[in-house]
Order: structure tokens, then sequence, then C-alpha cells
């Protein structure tokens, strides 16, 4: 048999029996070309076309799903069921209805997700606020477009933004929707993206259009002047921090802290929380306050039940005789997301690359876009005027004779030849005579010709302010002013977020404690807490500690105690012993830098005790200074977490010491020399980085390498290396042995 006939009855074996050649082979693949060619192309896809919002305020989900509302008339008309509308969106979103349903929920009046809702809703679409409040099928409701939707696609219709095509090529959408103001700033707007996330606040749309106003006609208007902050469609109260605000505005990052809105009902001796923060839930508090209440850490609580109805949020929580209902909320505030932190992080698609911008940043860029849509709506009707102004050009030739045109067309015997005799007769080109030769019969007299060419004057004036306003900046920006001012008469409110300027409560944030007892806290050189009761202490064994790590402090306090943990980036980080939960010897204890949230690499290198911040920091530096800080200096009224600057970084630490009083202290340096130092003798000062005064001094490329809290009998002849005034060189002295030099 000839080769290729075997070959190719081989070949239809193969097929037959499903025989696929190298099948099942492994074949090496660079591990960066897999990444090049499958993850990047996936994650630039969720970048830029799923969860990063664009300058108009939307995604790609939304913008798909209004717009086809949009074509489907349902802008003031009757409401449609969820279902068709969800059917019609797959033509530009092919993704499940579940999906484009979801979406949905959120854009509607009734999900109350939004400040101002784009979504006229009819049936149960759950609640923002409820996690487990589901909306009804899409069968069931019905939806329309809100009022406001028309600045959202006004003029779209006249070239003002590029439409492209659809997944499939059938239809055209928009690339990004002409909002004739700031959208992306007055509703909230969340996603998260592969390697990057958005999360926008929402803010006040009056106050949204006054800013994006007094930027447009100043540049450089104060922000803080007309936002007063960000307004959340839950309500709640804004905890005001003009520096943080500032920072938002300025960077696009920052966090604004929500609280709960709450009334006590003193007949049935409950308190009654009917607005939360938007990040967070009904349930999720619930199960917070639960929680504490479990672990003793609020007593005061006797039941707790969500009372939501149709007329809105109610969480009611019933207290026990004698407790005070504000004192009770200062302390949940504390301990529940009632109180809670929106984290911002105002990251933009802008001509398609992801940016993080601040408030003003963001404004400049939607007036420049705006700027633009305007002007090619402009150019738009222009184009359009122009045409009928040639039209009516050539209309204006026909009255000079009207019977002519009527002989011309009358005499000539072929159809086609109408429009070309028409132009040579009057000398008009072939689209004027087009619209002179559609003119119906009844329209060939003199009064309605003049009528028609009286409206050439009409259209050269408009023409000429057309043309005058495309080359006039400040005409163009004198529109946006009027739609923006026409925004905000119209679909303006007032603020539903109250703002607190003066925070009630927060001086009493260390009443009604949880009960103080005695405890032991260990601290060691790898980071690692334990609190442990004596009772446990004393029926523990050895401490369990990762290989090559021992205990540096052991103090005995109470569970009320404050904590300062000094970290190795100069930064301070504040805790109550109470927020540890008591251990055993035999465990390894809380990793601070993680119980702390600290920031990525920094490490806990000393813990400070104290019960009212009496006495002093003292820190010992490489160069031979020491400074001596008030501890009241890191006592602050409200309960911040994390101090910055919590020492000097100029020079490396050789040690730190936390003194209720004066002391003495043993300086080693690496010549060999030691110095002994009573603190008494450096002055206190309330800045917490201050470089210290020189105590031990020393030769070029010689350093502090010890300190030890000084006690009698540590070295021969002790007067030697005391000095009655600093700085001084210390001396030569036997009886500290080098392995016995170490820090603080």
């Amino acid at each position: 048999m000839p080769k290729k006939k075997k070959e190719a009855e081989g070949a239809s074996r193969r097929e037959v029996h499903g025989y696929i050649e190298n099948a099942g082979l492994v074949v090496e693949q660079p591990i960066v070309s897999t990444l090049r060619e499958n993850y990047m192309p996936y994650a630039m896809s969720v970048i830029v076309s799923r969860a990063i919002p664009e300058i108009d305020g939307f995604k790609p989900s939304h913008r798909k799903l209004l717009y086809t509302m949009y074509k489907m008339n349902l802008l003031g008309n009757a409401r449609r069921k969820s279902a068709d509308v969800v059917g019609q969106t797959m033509a530009l979103n092919p993704h499940g209805d579940q999906a484009i349903y979801d979406t949905m929920v959120r854009l509607t009046r009734g999900n109350e997700a939004l400040l101002v809702p784009y979504v006229d809703s009819k049936g149960n679409f759950g609640k923002a606020y409820s996690r487990d409040m589901s909306p009804a099928a899409s069968r069931y409701t019905e939806v329309k477009l809100e009022k406001v939707c028309g600045q959202l696609f006004a003029d779209i219709d006249k070239d003002t933004v590029d439409f492209v095509d659809n997944y499939n090529g059938e239809m055209k959408e928009p690339v990004l929707l002409p909002v004739t103001f700031p959208s992306i700033l007055v509703n909230a707007n969340t996603g998260i993206a592969v390697g990057m996330a958005s999360n926008i606040c929402s803010f006040n749309l009056d106050e949204v259009c006054e800013t994006a106003i007094a930027r447009i006609r100043n540049p450089k208007a104060p922000l803080s002047d007309t936002l007063q902050a960000p307004d959340f469609p839950g309500g709640g109260c804004i905890l005001y921090d003009r520096d943080e605000l500032e920072k938002i505005y300025t960077t696009g990052r920052g966090g604004v802290r929500v609280r709960s809105k709450y009334a006590y009902d003193k007949q049935s001796h409950c308190i009654d929380v009917t607005e939360i923060p938007a990040s967070t839930t009904v349930e999720a508090i619930m199960d917070k306050i639960v929680e504490l209440v479990k672990t003793g850490k609020v007593r005061e609580i006797a039941d707790i039940r969500d009372e939501t109805d149709l007329s809105g949020l109610k969480l009611t929580i019933d207290l026990k005789r004698g407790a005070d209902p504000d004192k009770v909320m200062q302390k949940l505030f504390r301990s529940t997301p009632l109180e809670d932190t929106f984290s911002c992080n105002f990251n933009v698609l802008i001509a398609g690359a992801p940016r993080v911008l601040g408030v003003g940043e963001l404004l400049e860029e939607w007036t420049a876009f705006r700027r633009e849509c305007v002007r090619r709506g402009v150019f738009f009707d222009l184009g359009k005027k122009k045409e009928k102004l040639h039209l009516l050009r050539g209309l204006e030739k026909i009255l000079l004779d009207i019977d002519k045109a009527v002989k011309i067309v009358r005499e000539t015997e072929e159809e086609r030849e109408v429009i070309p005799n028409l132009m040579i007769g009057f000398g008009i080109d072939k689209v004027q005579a087009e619209y002179v030769a559609e003119i119906r019969l009844r329209h060939l007299n003199r009064e309605y010709i003049l009528k028609r060419t009286r409206e050439i004057q009409e259209l050269l004036q408009e023409i000429a302010g057309m043309e005058e306003l495309l080359q006039s900046p400040k005409k163009i920006d004198g529109v946006i002013i009027d739609q923006l001012k026409y925004v905000q008469k119209t679909f303006g409110q007032p603020r539903r977020s109250q703002i607190l300027y003066d925070l009630p409560g927060e001086e009493d944030q260390e009443e009604d404690l949880p009960p103080d007892y005695a405890v032991h806290l260990f601290f060691t050189r790898e980071g690692y807490f334990k609190k442990i009761t004596p009772q446990s202490l004393r029926m523990s064994g050895d401490h369990k500690l990762k290989e090559g790590d021992d205990v540096l402090q052991a103090v005995e306090a109470s569970s009320n105690a404050h904590l300062l943990f000094f970290t190795d980036k100069g930064q301070v980080y504040k805790a109550r012993a109470w927020e540890f939960e008591d251990t055993k010897a035999s465990v390894l204890g809380d990793f601070v830098a993680s119980k702390l949230g600290m920031d990525p690499g920094e490490l806990p290198i000393y813990m400070a005790v104290t019960d009212d911040y009496a006495g002093w920091m003292v820190f010992f530096f490489e160069n031979g200074k020491v400074s001596k800080v008030e501890l009241a200096s890191y006592e602050t009224k409200t309960k911040r977490k994390k101090l910055v600057g919590a020492y000097n970084t100029k020079s490396p630490l050789a040690g730190m010491a936390v003194l209720p009083r004066d002391r003495e202290f043993l300086l080693t340096s690496s010549a060999s020399r030691m110095l002994i130092v009573n603190t008494a003798m450096v002055s206190a000062k309330a800045a917490r980085d201050t470089q210290g005064v020189q105590a031990m001094t020393l030769k070029k490329g010689v350093r502090v390498t010890g300190v030890l809290p000084y006690e009698e009998g540590m070295v021969e002849n002790p007067h030697r290396l005391k000095t009655k005034n600093l700085p001084a060189a210390g001396g030569l002295v036997r009886g500290l042995e080098q392995g016995e030099q170490m820090s603080l």
C-alpha cells in the first residue's frame, strides 16, 4: 500500500476513535509568557471594562443598563417589568440576567444605596443597609428611569459622545454618557479590580454643583468653602476632621468617620437607632453587639431587635435598669460598626487609564469632558442649521419664478431628468434641487415660499451665535454653569448626613471600662504579647516562645492599663490591656504588629505600661544623646490608635525606658567606656521628636552599644563613672562582661 494512502487511513482512523495527537503530554511554558498571554489580558479587562468607574460616574454595566432603558423610552413613561429590561440589556451586556438585575437593584430608589437614584422602582428591591433583605425576583418588580436621568442623556443624539459597536457588532452603544453634572461625586461607587480598587463616597448634589460652578469660575477656589463634607444616602453623623477632609479633597485617599443616629425612649427605656453608616449593615451591628454582651464587655443591654418596617430602618436596644443610654452608646460607638470609617479611594478611569484623583482634580477632568460635550453638541446643531440654510437658499431662488419651476417639472419627459433640469434652470445644486422637487403641490404658492425664506435671517443669526459660542471658551463655560444651576434648582436636596464639628462624648471615652483585675504582661523580642492572670501564671510552666525568642519585659499591671508599643519606624501604637484576651504561658500570645494593624514591615521594640500617663519616656541614642519626653505627650483626648513621630529617628536607638521617677542608667560605648547618667540631669520636653541632649561624648566612629538600669555592685568604683555635668566621656571599668551589654 502506498505511503500516502496509509497516512490518510491512519488520520481517518484517529479521527474516528477520537484520537488527539500529543494528548496528555506536559509542555513546559515559561511563567512570564503565561502571565503575559493569559493573566494580563484578564486583569486589564477587569480594570478597564468592569470594576473601575469612568469620569461620567458609571461602570460599563451601569451605562449599558441605563442606555437600554433610555432606548426603551422609559424616561418619564410607564414602568416596565424588570425582567423585560434585563432581557433587552443583554443585547449590550453579555452577562447573566442575575448579574444585570443585581446592578439594576443598586440603582433603584427602593434599594436606598444611592444619594440620587437613577431608577424609579415599584416592588421589593431590598435595602442597602440590610444584609438579609433580598430583592424580589425580576418578574415581580417594575422600573423606569428617574427624571434626573434626562441630565445623563442630554443631547446624546447630537454626537456629544462617541459610540462603539456592542460585543457582537449588531448595535451601537455610548462610550460615556454626556452627564450635565459631576455624577462621579454625587453617587457612591465601589469596585474591586485586579491589583487595585475604587471606593468613592457620595457628596450632596447641591454642594457638588455649587463647587463645580465655583471651580469653573476660579480654578483655585477653595473646595471646603462650598463642599462641606460627604453626604450618605443612609444619613448618619459625620465626625468632622478638617485635616482628613483636606487630604481626601487633595489626594483622593483618606477616611471619613460616620456615626449612627439614635434617640432614647424614656417610657420604654430603650434606644432606637434610625440611621447607620453606609459601610455596614443592621445584621453586622447586631452580631457585634450580641458578641459583646456574651463576652461580658457590655453589661447594660437586656435585648436587641430589628424593628425595620415600611417607615424605614429601626434598630431597638433595650437597656437594663439604671443604665445611662448616652454612655452605653459611647461604648457601642467604640466597639461596634455603629461608628465606622468610610475609606476613600478615588480611583477613576481617565482616557482608559486608572488614576487616583482628589476632588479638585476630578472636577477639572469632568469640566474638560463636559466642555468637549458642549462643543460637539453645538457643532452638531450648527451643521444642521447650515444644511437647512442651504436648502432655504435654493428655495429662495425658486421664489424668483415659481411658474418656471412648475414648467420645468411638467415638461421634463423622464423623472430622472427633473433634478438636473432644475439645477440648470435655477443654478442650484443637487441637494437643493432634491428639496425643491419634493415640495408638495399645495405648497407651490408664494405665501408658503415667502414664509419659509423669512427663516433665512433667523438662521443666519443663530449660526453666527453658534460660531461665536464655539470660539469663546468663556461662553462654553457659561452654558455648563447654566446647566449646573438648572440641575441644582430642579434636583437639589438638603443634606442627609449631619456634620458634627464638636464630637459629643469623646471626653467620656474612658469611663465605664470592663472590670479591673490584676494581670501580668509579657512582651517578647519577636513582638509577641501575653496577658496572664496571677492564678493562671501560678499554674503555668515555662513560657512557650518561638525559637530564638525571649521575654524582654514582664510587668505587673491591671486589665485597664494603657499600653504603648513603640516601633522601629519611630511610631507608637496605643491599646488597652483589656483589648487583648487573657491567655496562658503555654501559648505564643498575640503578635502585636498584626493585632494593632501596624504598617507592613513595622515591628514593635518596646512596651510602655501606664495607668495615668505620669512620668517620662527616656530614649538613648547611639550618637550619645538622651531625650526625656513627658509621658503625657502620648495621651490623646480622642481614641487614636496610632501616633507618628513617637521619638526622634535621626540616630538609631540604643535603648529606651518608661520612668515613673528619675533614676540612673549605665551607658556602654563601642570603645569600652562606660558612663552612669542620672535622668534628673536631662530636662523633660513635651515635644515627642526632640533630639535630646548630649550625654556621652564619643569619638568619631564610636557609638553607644548598651544601656542598662544601674544597680549598685554592677561595676567597681562607680564614682569614677558618675558626673555632675553633661556631656561626659565616662571611664574604663571592669565588672560588666561584654555579653551583658544589652539594650532595653
